[in-house]
């Protein structure tokens, strides 16, 4: 049965659309709000093409078994889409205005190899089978600002935050050819099990991630949730859910030494994407990932859980430029 259900900012919202208040509300005009949100919706269509910029930022939150807190390591993206119609390139681009890393209260260090760092993203996968076509040559032996050497985990994390912001921008908010997707929500209540339920993306990165390395998704569903207010722009509210997720990673931090990890994820959030423009206003998510690392020396096993939460805002130049340091 369909979920009616909408938030409360989008009722209010549709008042005002209509030139009436709260107080103001009649019979008449109960239907008319009741008589929009009952249409059907296009969330799939064409996007204008501008210069967008985007804030990302990921929370990494690390629990001993007891439930302690044992660290929060923070990623920080600044990324501009450039169409080809404004840059007169071949294609649209992709540039990485700045990317930090924070341990704890730490001072964020900024990694300076993706300063300016301009890609071109591909839907799926690239000639190579790289995800969405990200270059993993970029990642390799990344160093803070300060010379510091990443430690691979956290390269892998940098690397993760540029495929997060493609999975929920495009895979989920654009159009899904071959299988279910965003175009197949029509009408508040609408839910479909969307074509990367079961993929199995590798996620290899250079030498700090070996081939054979896999994260599996679980059903993957994507709900028309309802209407809200993103910075005064109506948009629909799209809920994403991996279902239950799986995952396999080998990393090699030196020759003949091998660590594997397994473990299982569970992420979902809410997509918040502009009725007029389609373009991705706002993104949060939230993952929780269990896992256990076998090592080939004492202690032998590490079981972790981590809890990761992340945030895309959709800003304007003024608020992308300044306060570069950040």
């Amino acid at each position: 049965m369909r979920n009616k259900n909408i938030y409360g900012t989008a009722f209010l919202l549709i008042l005002i659309t209509l030139g009436c208040s709260k107080n103001m509300l009649d019979e008449g005009s109960s239907k008319g709000i009741t008589s929009y949100l009952q249409q059907e919706f296009e969330l799939a269509g064409g996007r204008s093409p501008e210069r967008r910029y985007y804030l990302m930022e990921t929370k990494l939150v690390k629990y001993a078994l007891d439930g302690k807190r044992t660290g929060v390591d923070t990623y920080r993206l600044k990324l501009e889409y450039v169409p080809a119609s404004i840059s007169g390139k071949d294609q649209d681009e992709y540039i990485c205005s700045r990317f930090t890393v924070q341990q704890g209260t730490e001072s964020a260090a900024s990694i300076p190899a993706l300063a300016g760092w301009s890609y071109v993203f591909v839907r799926g996968y690239d000639e190579e089978g790289r995800v969405f076509g990200i270059d993993h040559d970029r990642f390799e032996n990344l160093e803070t600002g300060e010379g510091k050497a990443l430690p691979q985990d956290m390269a892998y994390f940098v690397y993760n935050t540029f495929i997060d912001f493609h999975a929920f921008c495009n895979a989920f908010a654009e159009r899904t050819d071959g299988g279910k997707g965003i175009q197949d929500l029509k009408k508040i209540g609408d839910k479909i099990i969307h074509a990367a339920s079961f993929t199995e993306p590798p996620v290899s990165l250079g030498s700090n991630v070996a081939e054979g390395s896999t994260f599996k998704n679980g059903e993957v569903t994507l709900e028309f949730k309802g209407m809200s207010l993103v910075d005064d722009i109506l948009c629909s509210v799209v809920a994403f859910d991996s279902g239950e997720s799986s995952f396999n990673m080998i990393m090699q931090p030196m020759p003949e030494m091998e660590i594997k990890t397994v473990g299982s994820s569970h992420y979902k959030g809410d997509l918040f994407i502009g009725m007029k423009s389609n373009w991705v206003q706002k993104v949060v998510m939230d993952e929780i990932v269990v896992a256990e690392t076998i090592l080939p020396m004492p202690p032998h096993k590490i079981n972790s859980v981590i809890e990761r939460m992340s945030t895309i805002r959709s800003v304007n130049e003024s608020a992308f430029s300044q306060n570069k340091k950040d």
